[in-house]
């Protein structure tokens, strides 16, 4: 999840590390979203990258550290798209067309009162451009399973780049990339191919969220798309794929009669849901694993507290993004230390 933590230049924090370390009991933790290119970035402050020797060292830190501790652990290769700020990332945005958003991120003193500012008019991205880009997250997975990582899982929700190429109201091209479902399912197909190559389907997942109503997608029918794409990548034969749904969603079911492989779920961002929710859900073969946020992000010993029924830490908002220690590597275990070691 997102705790704009990194360091300006993308870098892996000291406080990183120790909060990835904390949580090393989750059994797999997917790391906050990180960014492959520099012009993949820029959708808000301090978020992490993967492009870097210097990226690539910080990730080694925490990749060691967690597996020291038994855990398992993926990155989450991620491109902003047209989510990009020219005052964060330097260089502006690129996405499937040429279509402002109405969508404001944080900037800082440069912004409005309130420090924001609106994103600009993405470049529409050429055909040697979108290959360009594949290249970009296989160099990016290959750094993170060299710096250690168990594997890479590619975010194509939360209406960035992959899912802007599968939304007709984001992707408006007329070329291969663009207009029928196949076509628009291209990008992501291509992609998640390209990774496969580079580092093994063994060590890759993929998050999706169709219709997940944000980022002035206009996915008006995402179930035609998602099909055509589950179909393609299925022969793959991914480590995992990761949906954002409801948890009583009847596309929860839809998903898993024609994914043959590993199927996870998270359903906070949709709604209310309980770990006995997930549960009931592993128990009924809907799900295979559930993915856990702001209760790990609250409980470093998460696993401890439901295996003891422990009462939880309350969730701080008002810290998830406000940067420093607060709220981020201070929350106590059941024994009330706040630090793993």
């Amino acid at each position: 999840m997102t705790r704009s933590r990194a360091l300006p230049d993308g870098g892996i924090s000291d406080a990183q590390v120790e909060y990835y370390t904390q949580r090393a009991s989750a059994g797999l933790i997917i790391s906050e979203a990180t960014q492959v290119s520099r012009i993949g970035g820029g959708a808000y402050l301090s978020t992490p990258g993967i492009y870097t020797d210097e990226h690539e060292a910080g990730w080694k830190r925490v990749a060691e550290a967690v597996h020291e501790r038994g855990g398992k652990f993926v990155v989450q290769l991620w491109h902003v798209g047209r989510h990009a700020h020219a005052a964060i990332n330097g260089l502006g945005s690129v996405a499937p067309s040429a279509i402002q958003t109405e969508i404001s991120t944080f900037i800082g003193p440069d912004g409005d009162a309130e420090g924001k500012s609106r994103v600009g008019l993405p470049h529409a991205l050429t055909i040697p451009e979108i290959h360009a880009t594949y290249q970009d997250f296989a160099a990016a997975a290959e750094r993170a399973v060299r710096a250690g990582a168990d594997g890479v899982e590619i975010h194509g929700a939360g209406s960035y780049l992959p899912q802007q190429f599968l939304a007709e109201g984001a992707n408006q091209r007329t070329d291969e990339y663009g207009g029928s479902p196949r076509n628009r399912a291209r990008f992501v197909i291509e992609l998640v191919t390209e990774v496969v190559e580079a580092v093994g389907a063994d060590r890759v997942g993929l998050k999706i969220s169709p219709g997940l109503p944000i980022g002035e997608l206009g996915e008006t029918d995402p179930w035609s798309t998602y099909e055509v794409l589950l179909n393609a990548i299925a022969p793959l034969d991914l480590a995992y794929l990761h949906a954002m749904y409801r948890i009583d969603d009847p596309a929860v079911d839809r998903v898993r009669r024609i994914w043959p492989g590993k199927f996870l779920l998270s359903s906070g961002f949709n709604g209310p849901v309980t770990e006995a929710d997930y549960q009931e859900a592993i128990e009924r073969n809907r799900i295979d694993a559930a993915v856990i946020g702001r209760n790990f992000l609250a409980n470093p010993d998460f696993v401890e507290r439901l295996r003891t029924r422990a009462e939880l830490n309350e969730v701080r908002p008002e810290h998830f993004y406000a940067g420093g220690d607060t709220g981020y590597i201070d929350y106590p275990n059941v024994d009330g230390l706040a630090r793993a070691r």
